[in-house]
């Protein structure tokens, strides 16, 4: 159901840039899904770590992550094609398929109205007790009964959950390890801010090139053959308003256990294709560097990246393994990622249609359950490291990825080289607690 996807990366120019297996004609359904698609680490192992340097242990790790999967949020995904498709139901312009979709939506619609707006799923759940229990089994040093765990969640009860979730897989390993946890709108500054710049120069980019992009790749109604058997009816009294909610409800089934998944018998490769175009243009903007936004939207994370910079030195000056988790959102992973140029996401992209050729493709970075890891280690002699001495790598869902960092070692870099580059890059963005 799922397909690993590893991103081979090329320096070209002084720069990272993607060179990834993933082009449009690979995207398939549940990637299609963009955000929506569901971590795909849940039946599968993640790929192999590279060996730890000789001499070198891991003691701290710092992690932001998203919930993991969960209901829509609003009622739009499930009312909207109740109603058209329930009028065609008592028509009786539904052909068999049809009867079928309306039955998944009905399914659908009638669990998320008992209250579970925007709430996590059973797989969400079942997702971060498995990388919580992962971090264990990987860095089993670092988690030990002496260890000390700040874990923090942004307000929102997806994520709260997501947090216990995790940290429930990782008392099943460690039982007794020391944790302590808050959500909190003291830490929201930094854990889910709100940029107003950033946002207003997306709306910005919307208003401009984004409106014609989704001309461009707006949904021809195709889908409509299968599933209404008057087209006539279907043109004049559904429409085009059908077609954006009725795939977002059935893409998003992936993200529980007892949906039925038959999208991909609804729509073609390529309408979900070009949806998930629009979807991951729509990613780029909010979160990218691009002169389309005046390349600012990836330092609306200049505060978390501080954040974890900071905790990282009080780390260091500990003998005692450590750990801070955060969970949050998507729109804070993937800023952040480009921000720390992760796999080529912080390259400049200027054309929306050179996005799926060059890589960028969101569910890559933000699946449900999304996380980044940044693992410290230090000379197994345990004692307290000078900075110079302390190496790191840094994970996006698990995979070990490559920095814009010289290091002989790659993917392990020098914590003073991570540091300074990034406290250059970041140095005028930082704000005050708000």
């Amino acid at each position: 159901m799922k397909k690993s996807h590893i991103l081979s990366l090329a320096f070209m120019l002084g720069g990272i840039i993607i060179a990834s297996a993933d082009t449009l004609e690979d995207v398939d359904f549940f990637e299609a899904g963009g955000n929506y698609y569901c971590y795909p680490w849940l039946n599968q192992d993640p790929p192999a770590q590279t060996q730890v340097p000789e001499g070198y242990k891991p003691f701290h790790l710092e992690h932001y992550g998203r919930h993991g999967s969960r209901w829509h949020i609003g009622d739009y995904n499930y009312d909207k094609p109740y109603e058209l498709l329930s009028k065609a139901k008592a028509a009786g312009k539904l052909t068999p398929l049809g009867e079928e979709v309306f039955e998944v939506v009905v399914l659908a619609r009638d669990e998320f109205k008992k209250g579970r707006d925007g709430e996590l799923s059973d797989k969400g759940a079942i997702q971060h007790q498995g990388i919580g229990k992962r971090m264990v089994e990987n860095y089993p040093e670092i988690f030990t009964p002496e260890t000390n765990i700040d874990a923090k969640s942004t307000i929102v009860i997806r994520s709260i959950l997501s947090m216990f979730n995790g940290l429930s897989g990782i008392q099943s390993l460690v039982p007794d390890i020391n944790i302590q946890t808050d959500a909190s709108q003291a830490e929201m500054w930094y854990m889910n801010q709100h940029d107003p710049t950033m946002w207003r120069l997306k709306e910005r980019a919307d208003t401009t090139v984004m409106r014609e992009f989704q001309k461009r790749h707006a949904n021809k109604g195709e889908y409509m053959a299968k599933i209404f058997n008057d087209q006539e009816y279907a043109k004049d009294s559904i429409g085009p308003s059908l077609f954006n909610p009725l795939f977002s409800l059935l893409v998003n089934t992936q993200s529980h256990y007892a949906q039925p998944w038959i999208v991909d018998r609804v729509f073609t490769p390529e309408e979900a294709r070009e949806r998930w175009q629009i979807r991951n243009a729509n990613w780029f903007l909010q979160s990218g560097f691009s002169n389309l936004t005046d390349n600012h939207q990836p330092y609306s994370q200049a505060n978390l990246l501080n954040n974890i910079m900071e905790s990282t030195d009080t780390a260091i000056n500990s003998v005692t393994p450590s750990v801070n988790l955060r969970y949050g959102h998507d729109s804070i992973v993937m800023p952040l990622s480009c921000l720390l140029e992760i796999n080529g996401y912080g390259q400049e992209i200027n054309d929306l249609e050179d996005l799926a050729a060059m890589g960028w493709h969101d569910y890559l970075a933000i699946p449900m359950g999304a996380n980044i890891q940044i693992v410290f280690y230090r000379p197994d002699n345990g004692k307290v490291s000078n900075p110079e001495d302390i190496l790191l790598k840094v994970l996006l869902n698990e995979t070990e990825v490559e920095l814009p960092l010289p290091s002989e070692l790659a993917p392990y870099y020098k914590w003073t080289d991570f540091r300074a580059y990034y406290s250059d890059k970041i140095k005028n963005h930082i704000t005050k607690r708000q």
